[in-house]
């Protein structure tokens, strides 16, 4: 039996393309010898389709698409992920769900499982978890078909009570299937790969497994499909970050070495640099729009961005405007006009003191005997957000925000200023991370000026201002930051690996009190294992932190 993996970025919700792209890799995957083309998790309709899944009418031009995709399903099968209707009345309203499509027709339904609720994920808000496991037959072969979750309860402290393998196991399938829309970060290939080989091992099977490639919004999947042997070796890992379509003999996978290609093991900042690539790209044209505008200050976090912009959309793409202040330095505005020559992007220079100027006027008198402090800083932020904007409605671009994960876990940054965007771009990633980013984007040639990667980070609101007169070093500010938000640790946990006692309470205490600012910022691109937004649901008026 020939098994084509087609791991493609979908759309949720555009049923036309979604579908028509299914049916051409059909028959890529048909003239190619395949016998079974496998198509991700709710690929009908792309994942996450979230509330849309309340409609009706999206649920019904779902299986619309399927039955017009079954037509093609001639001298090959397939299967296919699409939410599909409970007939019975107790319970959700909805499966998520997968047909095994064959000459024409839905041969076999396949429903989930184990439906994860935490992270990103919401899947119990609309699906009810199936309890009735059967195998398929096909080509004289019984397949286990799962999908994503269903295979994932393994390890040592399982989240379900059930595994729908131990229930399949028992009807002696030949193979397993599981379909998959795994959302990407930089750690999770290493796990996906170990929970799918221990799956391999702890059943003896072979295993195919194709997951979703391409951005939705915040969650970027990076496709990485893979093969194993029912030792749990990997015989075969298909691209990252792009489309692919492979077909493997499953005779070759169970009895021959080293048939298929691997790729090398990317480094963490090579996979977070593509994922942000591909986020900007796919958040694009996914909501129709070509062109981007960002703030270009001379500092690391804006000409990163910039880069990414630029390497995602085209350098004609991307508008970078120099808003340079009473207090920019000139070396901050010469890095700036720097990048702009090395990567070829469009740019203009609007200074801000004269609207700066004009508010302190304004407010002179409320303001009367007063000194000058964080207020006249964040006049001059919101003063920027302001021009972004305005370029933004004037020639239609898209605002990039580019405050790094650092500052958005602290609050430092300012509300309707720096921190307005229409897509948080690197608000997944800590300020030492980024630095590590400009390195690799540097690797074959300068493009961000290496004076923007070596001077003291400042957000030059004030004279001679520097981020370390608010904040700890980021070194030690990302480490503390790691281990509270990724990790989950609280203040004793932290404070008991070593890290100075007032320091970490210090620091737990401003990200518990910019989570109103948090609210409030655009969706951000997730790279990390636990990002700031729907992963990572936080109360306002919380004390837990204090």
């Amino acid at each position: 039996m020939k098994i084509a993996l087609a791991q493609l970025n979908y759309h949720i919700g555009n049923f036309e393309q979604n579908t028509q792209k299914i049916i051409e890799h059909i028959g890529l995957a048909k003239s190619k010898g395949a016998d079974l083309v496998v198509f991700a998790e709710l690929a009908i309709c792309g994942y996450p389709p979230r509330d849309f899944l309340e409609f009706e009418d999206f649920v019904a031009l779902c299986e619309k698409a399927a039955q017009e995709i079954a037509v093609h399903c001639t001298d090959i099968a397939c299967v296919v992920g699409l939410p599909i209707k409970n007939e019975v009345l107790a319970g959700k309203d909805l499966y998520n769900a997968a047909y095994f499509i064959e000459n024409g027709k839905v041969k076999a339904v396949v429903r989930k499982a184990l439906l994860p609720t935490y992270d990103v994920f919401d899947e119990y808000r609309y699906f009810e978890p199936n309890t009735k496991f059967e195998c398929i037959g096909f080509k004289g072969k019984k397949i286990a078909l799962t999908i994503c979750e269903d295979l994932w309860n393994i390890n040592d402290n399982p989240l379900y009570v059930s595994c729908p393998m131990d229930e399949l196991i028992k009807e002696s399938p030949d193979l397993m299937l599981n379909i998959a829309a795994s959302p990407f970060n930089y750690r999770h290939d290493e796990d996906r790969i170990q929970i799918l080989a221990d799956n391999a091992k702890k059943y003896q099977l072979p295993l195919f497994y194709v997951n979703q490639v391409g951005a939705q919004t915040e969650i970027i999947f990076d496709g990485g499909s893979l093969v194993f042997d029912e030792t749990g070796t990997v015989k075969a890992e298909m691209k990252y970050f792009e489309q692919d379509l492979q077909v493997f003999d499953l005779e070759e996978i169970q009895n021959v070495k080293n048939k298929y290609p691997q790729p090398e093991r990317a480094s963490d900042i090579m996979q977070i640099h593509d994922a942000l690539v591909m986020g900007i790209q796919d958040y694009f044209w996914k909501s129709g729009f070509k062109k981007a505008v960002l703030g270009l200050s001379g500092g690391i976090d804006s000409a990163v961005v910039c880069a990414l912009a630029c390497r995602a959309l085209g350098p004609e793409n991307v508008m970078a405007v120099l808003m340079p202040s009473k207090y920019s330095s000139d070396h901050s505005v010469k890095d700036a006009l720097d990048l702009v020559n090395n990567i070829g992007c469009k740019h203009e220079i609007i200074e801000i003191k004269q609207a700066a100027d004009a508010f302190d006027s304004m407010l002179a008198k409320p303001f009367a005997g007063l000194p000058f402090n964080l207020t006249e800083e964040n006049i001059q932020a919101r003063c920027r957000g302001i021009v972004l904007m305005a370029m933004s409605n004037k020639f239609g671009y898209v605002l990039l925000n580019t405050s790094n994960k650092s500052e958005c876990a602290v609050g430092y940054g300012t509300l309707y200023g720096d921190m307005c965007g229409a897509i948080g771009v690197i608000g997944d990633v800590y300020k030492t991370q980024i630095f590590e980013l400009a390195r690799y984007i540097n690797k074959d040639g300068e493009i961000i000026p290496e004076n923007t990667i070596v001077k003291p980070p400042s957000a030059e609101l004030r004279p001679d201002q520097k981020d370390s007169d608010s904040l700890p070093d980021y070194g030690i500010l990302d480490q503390i930051l790691f281990q509270h938000i990724e990790m989950q640790k609280g203040s004793q946990a932290i404070i008991a690996q070593g890290f100075d006692e007032a320091l970490v309470k210090r620091i737990l205490k401003m990200v518990n009190l910019a989570e109103f600012k948090r609210y409030q910022t655009p969706p951000i691109l997730r790279v990390s294992p636990k990002a700031f937004g729907m992963g990572r649901r936080m109360p306002i008026v919380g004390k837990y932190m204090d």
